[in-house]
């Protein structure tokens, strides 16, 4: 590999900071993990479809595009589970990313991801390029985004357990609780994408999750995070909030073939870890 035997260069949210093409002008990397997205949890997405749709085509066009030209040998995007179809057959896989319309909720970053899929084939097949994605669950850990509005579920319900905990009132949560989830540890997901990067060399996605036997209700979720965190108060479910989409839960089969030793953390310790580092790091955490 060029650049003195570097296995990757990393680009992520460096990528929204700097002009593109400047920070692979930089960097000259010869491997990259893009994960630059705009996201956000569900009723952030709710209200705001189309921008979240322009921003994140505009985002992944940029990218693909600086790799072909800057001669990257291999790109691996991030792609969600939330981009399949609503109405599907359970567990989902990977020749299900495009038989169907995703949820309405979030139909804007659904497709948006979807085109991943579709500029990775293009590549390959015009330029021969070795440009794929991974589908992982819902992700979470330390250094996450726990902002109350913008942040996904589990980061989100941590800061607001924080802070019922903090200011001795009720822990509210959007929604019914009856929802299912998967969640994958980022630590987990980060071993997992070096993985790929080193040995996985089909263009068709791969999806990132935990097994189907291992997915949550967002009450168990909820209830993880209020032991971790030692809240002693009352939990209160306002389902005068959407839920959002019932399940969708995903198949990690091809993962498994692949590397079949993989070990994920449990879902309580990986829990324990998140709320220990958030509440370490309250003051400087994204929130």
């Amino acid at each position: 590999m060029r650049n003195s035997g570097k296995i990757f260069k990393r680009i992520s949210s460096q990528i929204e900071i700097l002009q593109p093409r400047k920070l692979f002008e930089k960097v000259r990397p010869t491997h990259v993990i893009h994960l630059a997205a705009m996201v956000g949890g569900l009723f952030h997405n709710l209200a705001h479809n189309l921008k979240f749709f322009r921003k994140n085509m505009a985002i992944n066009d940029n990218v693909l595009a600086l790799c072909h030209e800057f001669d990257v040998e291999k790109c691996v995007s991030c792609l969600s589970t939330c981009i399949f179809p609503d109405k599907t057959s359970y567990p989902i896989d990977e020749t299900m990313v495009h038989l169907g319309p995703p949820h309405d909720s979030n139909f804007g970053y659904s497709y948006a991801k979807r085109m991943i899929d579709v500029l990775n084939k293009g590549y390959a097949q015009e330029h021969n390029r070795k440009y794929t994605s991974v589908v992982p669950c819902n992700v979470f850990g330390p250094h996450d985004n726990y902002n109350l509005q913008a942040g996904h579920v589990l980061p989100a319900l941590i800061h607001k357990a924080y802070v019922a905990k903090r200011d001795g009132h009720a822990l509210q949560v959007f929604g019914s609780g009856k929802p299912l989830r998967q969640f994958i540890y980022s630590i987990d997901l980060a071993r997992l994408f070096v993985k790929v990067v080193r040995e996985y060399e089909d263009v068709e996605p791969i999806i990132l999750s935990v097994g189907e036997s291992d997915e949550v209700s967002i009450r168990d979720a909820v209830s993880a995070v209020v032991k971790a965190i030692g809240f002693e108060g009352s939990v209160e479910y306002d389902t005068s909030k959407a839920d959002g989409q019932f399940k969708k839960t995903a198949s990690n089969e091809k993962l498994l073939k692949l590397f079949p030793d993989f070990k994920f953390t449990p879902f309580d310790e990986a829990i324990q870890e998140s709320v220990d580092w958030f509440v370490e790091n309250y003051d400087t955490a994204r929130k």
